[in-house]
């Protein structure tokens, strides 16, 4: 018996030896990967600001990691081009608007393979009132795709194709990029073909005004033109980080100023258009708006927090809650809400048909209120 029990400590330790060697040569052998609709993603926080192995000022193995996973998508829209004879108002008073004359557009974009299953994550403004879609994989194949559903508030969209050896990309982590972090850019801008830009984290938490009031964008001078939209932004590691959406020129080409949908948010919602074919949002109905140190002062508030409301729908949950015009919301339920893209969100998150608590500063007072939250219908930022 003695012996049995000295063998058996003898291979318990052997194991936990050899496991203790694979976790310091080869951690990603016992990760494990979280999935929805299988999707993969980086089982850590990865130095992205690091140079690759070797010390290569090279990035090559990232790109070759996550160009297989990003697509090219050609969009059919049809559009009504506006005969020049209706400006003379006599023409147009006996033949109407029969001349506006329809045209077919293609609206060329880009897209990121998140699954197996083929669903393909890309920006709302790509496919929005589209009748066809094509997607051409890295490959060369080329495929039709279908619209699985989208969300102008956060300007994603889903679409789905049918092919077998797809790549999925992996997701990395957004929340823990860093300003000067490096980023990679993969698109097909101006459909001369897939095309990979460097650059680094420019800046983070960028608000747009009403480009995106559900979230905050990641800016980068990694190049980003037109046809960019949709596609890749990873980090070092080949993780995807964001997706490119917005760029900031005078000339309508590349400036040095890009901004991508940090992936924490585009998850979130791709999850959501996957399961349900939409997002559902909570609704107050009122407009609020951040608080700026003038306002502050003008108002005689203590301080900047919180969001100030300025407008009050009538019959709205916030009217029949009493909220009032020029009330600050500090908490919704148990979040507190430091500025207005907090104050949305918080709100968006609720289902609606639930009441939830709200803390609102009166005259530098905190009052608390009960409102039943309703479903919210798309419209401009700023307003919930």
């Amino acid at each position: 018996m003695r012996r049995l029990w000295l063998v058996f400590a003898q291979v318990v330790t052997v194991t936990l030896g050899v496991l203790f060697v694979i976790s310091l040569v080869k951690p990603d052998w016992l990760a494990t990967r979280s999935s929805v609709v299988a999707i993969q993603e980086s089982p850590q926080a990865i130095p992205v600001g690091t140079l690759p192995a070797a010390g290569r000022a090279s990035y090559r193995e990232a790109a070759q990691k996550a160009v297989p996973s990003v697509v090219n998508i050609s969009a059919t829209k049809e559009v009504r081009r506006r005969s020049p004879m209706l400006d003379d108002p006599a023409f147009r008073r006996f033949f109407g608007d029969r001349f506006n004359v329809p045209e077919t557009q293609q609206s060329l974009g880009s897209g990121v393979i998140v699954s197996r299953e083929g669903f393909i994550l890309t920006n709302d403004h790509v496919v929005d009132g589209v009748t066809e879609i094509r997607v051409t994989l890295n490959d060369g194949r080329t495929v039709p795709g279908k619209i699985v559903g989208s969300d102008p508030e956060t300007d994603l969209a889903v679409v789905r194709i049918s092919a077998p050896g797809l790549t999925p990309v992996t997701f990395g982590q957004s929340d823990q990029l860093k300003v000067g972090d490096v980023v990679l850019a993969i698109g097909d801008p101006f459909s001369v073909g897939q095309t990979v830009t460097m650059g680094i984290v420019s800046a983070l938490g960028r608000e747009i005004g009403a480009a995106n009031p559900y979230g905050s964008f990641i800016q980068t001078d990694a190049a980003i033109n037109p046809g960019n939209s949709g596609g890749a932004l990873i980090d070092a590691a080949g993780n995807l980080v964001g997706i490119n959406t917005l760029i900031f020129s005078r000339s309508g080409g590349y400036q040095g100023i890009g901004f991508a949908i940090p992936v924490s948010l585009a998850k979130k919602v791709m999850e959501e258009i996957i399961e349900t074919g939409a997002v559902t949002r909570g609704w107050f109905g009122v407009e609020v708006a951040n608080i700026t140190p003038e306002l502050a002062e003008s108002l005689a508030l203590s301080g900047t927090r919180g969001a100030i409301v300025g407008g009050i729908e009538r019959g709205s949950p916030a009217e029949r809650a009493g909220i009032r015009l020029g009330d600050v919301i500090v908490k919704v339920g148990e979040r507190s809400v430091p500025d207005m893209n907090a104050t949305l969100n918080a709100i968006a998150d609720i289902p609606p048909g639930k009441t939830v608590a709200v803390s609102v500063l009166r005259r530098n007072q905190e009052v608390g209120l009960s409102v039943t939250v309703g479903k919210r219908r798309p419209r401009a930022g700023g307003e919930e």
